[in-house]
């Protein structure tokens, strides 16, 4: 068992920092360091299919990020659940596989440019095995609420 000097056990602290960082909508830490990733193709707003590898638990925006994805003004909050431009449309067998939406996020993609019933936002999804070679489009447009609340001050 894991303990700290003074000899508290410390997997009910791991386990309460998953839950916290699951409650804020973000992937939880993963101790993976196996060189297994997962291959996803995005689609641009021009179609160009681009590929990427992530880690588990990895969001689609950290893999953007991460890989240096040029998808003008993807991810403009960084992932802080105050925007909608990290907006991703996938398929229908795809969206089944996603994690569950939150309120916070349904909130979010209210305000989104193209919305489908299979829209999420990158930074909600987190990366697993079983989306290996998964497609995820980028929209043609993408509207960022801060601007528009900035505008109307």
């Amino acid at each position: 068992r894991l303990k700290t000097s003074s000899g508290t056990n410390l997997v009910p602290c791991v386990k309460l920092c998953w839950k916290i960082l699951e409650l804020r909508g973000r992937c939880p830490v993963r101790f993976d360091m196996s060189d297994n990733k997962v291959t996803v193709h995005f689609v641009n707003r021009d179609g160009e299919k681009i590929t990427a590898k992530g880690s588990p638990g990895d969001s689609l925006l950290d893999l953007v990020i991460n890989e240096d994805l040029d998808f003008d003004g993807f991810g403009a909050c960084e992932g802080t659940l105050a925007c909608s431009t990290c907006h991703l449309v996938f398929s229908e067998e795809v969206y089944e596989k996603l994690g569950p939406v939150t309120d916070e996020e349904m909130d979010m993609l209210d305000l989104a440019y193209g919305l489908t019933d299979t829209s999420r936002l990158g930074c909600q999804v987190c990366l697993t095995r079983a989306l290996e070679g998964m497609e995820a489009r980028v929209p043609e447009s993408v509207a960022d609420i801060r601007q528009t609340q900035d505008s109307s001050s």
